[in-house]
């Protein structure tokens, strides 16, 4: 009001909402994504059916990905599922832990924000808690080499327990393992790299989960080009061509007029001969197995299959390149740039029976590999597939940096008592604020301990005094309710996990609970400040 007169100074179709409600908004959106993947938190956690509109079915307990089908509209709600899907692109894992840790962060912050505390000292609060947490889980790390083996089949199988694949978790662990450790490049003593794209997963239905194979190699979802070719192909040599095998056209427009048969029979033996040369370059080189990234002429399909040579083509670019990286060779634009060094090699090239696929196998030291899973439905298939890329990617979280935390909540139980005795030594109205920090680890414990049908009362009682008692690494044995050692039941993660889910809740939270004013446009986008 100025001089008794409103001041309007936006549009007609904008809604306001200031001060605590605009807080309280907030709060509701943040709990109300928490709740919903809250039961799929934990080994023995639900699955979530989720429909789209045009009838897809995905069944899962991936965080990142029921998150990413619900399409939230609340922009606070929006600025949740951000934190899942950060977390699943940078560290492939936590993204549940990462989203209920935000929802309880916000709650912790309601019952502040209740006794008027102020935002920002609830938000300096969390910024001193979340510190003293990433100090403490580097205490709490234990450090795994390259060479630990046995470990890191641990993470991978911690990663993938509660999935719907517990019956090949073993096998499917070890085969992670083994292709993280393959494709990595020790870039100093002791410090490796892993490029993620360096792993494919390829999927086929039909058979069981058993079935699933580590490729040292690639699989191509093409087969072989003309019947008359081999259907497998053994001691192979990879030609990686990148034009197609055809004649190909003039840069410009032109006509040949013909006037005679001769003329004619001339032009279709002059194009024949063209086609053969290319064919033959190929047979001279040595190579018995080629990928062509664009088409191939009949004529060369022909002379390649009469030389006994197996072809494939329409490769895409990106299998192109991986095959270039698994078969160690190189990709050449003509046949005549081929030779022996720029020939892939691999033990066999084979076309699968009954599927649109070409597996190459046996490479010697191939720095990319291919992991193919077979499962009875797409469904089951597609669940299979997230875990097994959850799990390639904590175990290349370990092998980088080497480091890992226990689960089972002994790490979320250590941090809320060391950081409630952290807050003491703080004061002031700022220790209200790591308090409440600490006290929002509380709900990973208790969400697991209900997940599992136990009382959470007791076993969140349990778990503090054991921690209490010096027990570091007590967590809750999902399946039997027992308080024990974690790092000897083998339940173990990256630290790299952990780390980001803490940052990035605490980041979200400190964000959402300082917006006091949001301005929503209606029929646009909306927006808070």
């Amino acid at each position: 009001m100025l001089a008794g007169q409103p001041i309007i100074i936006l549009r007609e179709n904008v809604e306001r909402t200031r001060g605590f409600e605009a807080q309280r908004s907030n709060i509701m959106a943040a709990k109300a994504i928490a709740a919903a993947v809250r039961t799929t938190l934990g080994p023995r956690g639900m699955d979530k059916m989720l429909v789209s509109s045009s009838g897809d079915v995905v069944i899962t307990n991936d965080g990142a990905t029921i998150l990413h089908e619900m399409s939230v509209q609340h922009p606070g709600g929006k600025l949740v599922v951000e934190v899942a899907e950060t977390q699943d692109d940078e560290v492939g894992d936590g993204t549940t832990t990462a989203t209920v840790l935000v929802g309880s962060l916000m709650e912790q912050a309601e019952a502040l924000l209740a006794q008027e505390v102020h935002p920002t000292i609830i938000a300096h609060g969390y910024q001193l808690g979340m510190e003293r947490a990433l100090a403490i889980l580097d205490e709490l790390a234990i450090t795994a080499g390259f060479d630990d083996r046995e470990n890191l089949i641990k993470i991978a199988g911690t990663a993938m327990t509660g999935k719907s694949i517990e019956a090949v978790k073993d096998k499917i662990s070890g085969m992670v393992v083994d292709a993280v450790r393959q494709v990595a490049t020790e870039t100093a003593p002791g410090i490796y790299v892993v490029d993620e794209d360096d792993i494919k997963i390829k999927t086929q239905v039909g058979d069981s989960m058993d079935d699933a194979e580590l490729i040292r190699g690639i699989v191509i979802d093409k087969k072989r080009v003309f019947e008359q070719m081999p259907d497998a192909v053994t001691d192979a040599k990879v030609a990686l061509l990148a034009q197609p095998l055809e004649v190909t056209k003039t840069q410009v427009k032109s006509k040949i007029k013909i006037t005679s048969s001769d003329q004619m029979k001339a032009f279709n033996e002059q194009e024949r001969e063209s086609l053969k040369k290319l064919a033959d370059q190929i047979v001279a080189s040595g190579a018995n197995v080629v990928l062509c990234q664009k088409g191939i002429a009949d004529a060369v399909q022909y002379y390649l299959a009469k030389a006994g040579i197996y072809a494939i083509e329409d490769v895409k670019e990106d299998d192109m390149k991986f095959a270039a990286k698994a078969l160690c060779g190189s990709i050449v634009n003509k046949p005549e740039e081929l030779n022996e060094a720029t020939l892939g090699r691999a033990e066999a090239a084979e076309e699968v029976p009954d599927a649109d696929l070409t597996v190459i196998s046996g490479c010697e030291n191939p720095k990319a590999v291919t992991i193919l899973l077979r499962g009875t439905s797409q469904l089951l298939l597609d669940e299979l597939e997230r875990a097994v890329y959850d799990a390639a990617r904590v175990v290349q979280d370990a092998v980088e940096d080497g480091k890992f935390v226990v689960g089972g909540a002994s790490v979320e139980t250590e941090l809320q008592t060391r950081i409630r005795d952290y807050a003491a030594t703080v004061g002031g109205r700022a220790q209200l604020a790591i308090e409440a920090f600490a006290n929002a680890f509380e709900v990973i414990p208790r969400t697991l301990a209900e997940n599992s049908g136990f009382d959470t009362i007791d076993k969140v009682v349990a778990l503090r005094k054991a921690h209490a008692d010096g027990a570091k690494y007590a967590g809750l044995d999902v399946y039997t309710g027992e308080i024990v050692d974690m790092q000897k039941a083998g339940v173990i993660e990256p630290q790299r996990v952990k780390t980001q889910a803490i940052k990035s809740a605490t980041e979200t939270a400190m964000l959402l609970v300082r917006v006091d004013d949001m301005m929503i446009t209606q029929g646009g986008k909306p927006g808070a400040q």
